[in-house]
């Protein structure tokens, strides 16, 4: 008796009591199960009276005295069991909506059913689940939730697809006609369920017709609670400049993001999700290096409404969470270059040229917020003159009416990168327009040293142009672009080989000086020694006295050979013939 009235590694104080009070019984314990590291000293005739599965184990055993069984696998392990235990014996225990699932899932196992007795466990946690638990959005949630470990025990007896219907219904009646404040308060309740319910019960409301922005909002609540560090508050703001998560989190985060990816409603005209979370859901897939199918989705998704895109919103998923370095910018390309072939293929639809898309307000508008995205991102040292010229690039020529906002893009560029050569500047300033300048740009831009000379005179001379055009009645100078343009490009080659001339010159005279410094003693020498007259300069000067015309003419006589000789050419006369 003694070795009967001790529970080893009991697991909780309620245990403890109900240990006590099958002890204090005068009939003696014969049979012992075992759930996990918890023994239970317990009564076979009370055991068989309610459960089927204990009393085919005890039959079925070769040992007909039969004194240990273990139930380590019963659904909701020791704890569960006591209370199971507990009903067996007649002794009063609670149920809740936090344990109502886990002992519908015991007594199924433990075979405890109105089939084999009436009023059994089974049938007393279905009436709880009718009449308390599955009445309210809330109660449905909590057992869903306890659904988690109970796996896959509760589904086989409906348990979950109870429960995700009755979620499904109160959520759609509450998105409909809200019952109390705030009005999104359902999406809180949602949030707390595996990804797995989740997905089952956004699907039970899409069968129900709920509206895309319904489960926008639902999806949203969600992702903020489930993925707190990657999308917060969906600003880049808010999360700590340092986010390191270990290989086991990063993998499951992953494969929770693209579980939320897959529930994206296909969109409608209206955009239902703003494009701040969906840019803050693709930067968590960059960070996380979720699969080309999850991040093209999302890609896809913010393309199709770029119109409506700020700066902020694309520098969200272009610099890391810290906010010190750029991503690969190939999502930034792929989105804006998406938005580009759709507005074409609309052009053709309406009838427009392929290659260039009809300017419209869509179009004009994406046109600016990219230059001033490039603007933001043209301080970050990394960046190449390809990557930010590869951006630039996908807004067609005709999308900006004027080029304003893009050369402040190329001016901060040029500013940040001062080590740039003559022709990488000329590269950085070739996707803009120096013809499409507002006035005040040109004023600028022909002051701005930071600027190629090609691009300055590209301004001066438009604003001639502008003259030339606002003096003969025009206000365009469209008919004289394309041979201004060739003039430009001459005078900028003309410029060029001045320059280069400019430069060889200076480099001759520095050759000369030097020369001249290296000979200067033997030229002094040579002006301290005359020359010594010759034989011939002898002969000549004695020619000279007998020169017959020597009265006649100028008289070269006393002139002598050397560098003083006056070569001046005589004055040409006019002849003619009479």
């Amino acid at each position: 008796m003694a070795a009967h009235t001790k529970i080893t590694n009991r697991v909780s104080p309620a245990m403890e009591r109900t240990g006590q009070w099958v002890f204090s019984q005068d009939i003696p314990a014969d049979i012992l199960i075992q759930v996990g590291e918890a023994k239970f000293p317990l009564h076979k005739f009370l055991l068989v009276a309610k459960s089927n599965y204990i009393r085919r184990l005890i039959l079925e055993s070769k040992d007909p005295d039969t004194t240990r069984l273990d139930l380590s696998n019963i659904p909701g392990g020791a704890e569960i069991f006591e209370k199971a235990i507990k009903f067996c014996y007649g002794v009063n225990f609670e149920i809740t909506v936090h344990n109502v699932a886990a002992l519908r899932c015991a007594a199924e196992y433990l075979e405890m059913t109105d089939e084999y007795c009436d009023g059994n466990l089974a049938g007393r946690t279905d009436d709880f689940l009718v009449q308390v638990a599955l009445t309210s959005l809330s109660g449905a949630v909590v057992v869903l939730k306890s659904c988690e470990d109970l796996l896959p025990i509760a589904e086989e007896i409906n348990i979950v697809q109870r429960c995700v219907e009755l979620a499904a219904a109160k959520a759609c009646n509450e998105a409909n006609f809200p019952s109390r404040s705030p009005p999104n308060w359902w999406t809180e309740e949602l949030s707390i369920v595996h990804i797995t319910f989740f997905a089952k019960i956004i699907a039970s409301m899409k069968s129900r017709g709920a509206k895309p922005l319904t489960i926008a909002s639902a999806i949203i609540t969600y992702t903020e609670r489930a993925l707190p560090d990657l999308v917060r508050d969906r600003s880049g703001n808010s999360v700590t400049a340092s986010i390191s998560i270990d290989t086991t989190a990063r993998i499951h985060q992953r494969e929770l993001l693209n579980a939320i990816v897959s529930l994206l409603p296909v969109e409608t005209q209206r955009a239902s999700f703003p494009i701040n979370f969906l840019s803050c859901l693709l930067r968590a897939a960059i960070f996380l290096e979720n699969d080309d199918v999850c991040k093209k989705q999302l890609e896809k998704r913010i393309s199709a409404i770029l119109e409506h895109v700020t700066v902020d919103d694309l520098l969200v998923l272009s610099y890391t969470f810290d906010g010190e370095r750029l991503f690969d910018l190939e999502s930034v390309r792929r989105i804006i270059s998406g938005f580009v072939e759709k507005e074409k293929s609309v052009s053709v639809f309406n009838g427009g040229d392929f290659r260039e898309p009809s300017l419209t307000t869509a179009m004009l508008r994406v046109a600016k917020t990219v230059d001033a995205y490039l603007g933001e991102i043209a301080t970050i040292p990394e960046l190449s003159i390809s990557k930010f010229n590869g951006i630039a690039n996908l807004v067609p020529k005709n999308a900006r009416k004027v080029d304003d906002d893009l050369y402040r893009a190329i001016d901060i560029y040029l500013k940040a990168h001062p080590n740039l050569d003559e022709i990488e500047r000329e590269k950085v300033c070739s996707v803009m327009d120096p013809l499409k300048l507002s006035y005040e740009a040109r004023v600028h831009a022909s002051q701005n040293k930071r600027l190629p000379v090609q691009i300055v005179l590209h301004a001066l001379y438009f604003d001639q142009l502008q003259i030339r055009s606002d003096k003969n009645g025009r206000s365009t100078p469209t008919p004289d672009a394309i041979s201004m343009r060739s003039q430009v490009q001459a005078d900028v080659s003309l410029a060029k080989e001045n320059e280069a001339l400019r430069t060889e010159l200076l480099q001759m005279k520095a050759y000369i000086s030097d020369i001249q410094n290296k000979n200067q003693v033997g030229s002094t020498s040579a002006r301290i020694n005359p020359k010594k007259p010759t034989f011939f300069s002898s002969v000549s000067k004695k020619l000279g006295k007998l020169n017959p015309f020597k009265h006649g003419s100028k008289d070269t006589s006393h002139i002598e050979d050397g560098n003083d000789v006056d070569l001046t050419k005589p004055r040409r006369r006019r002849f003619s013939i009479s």
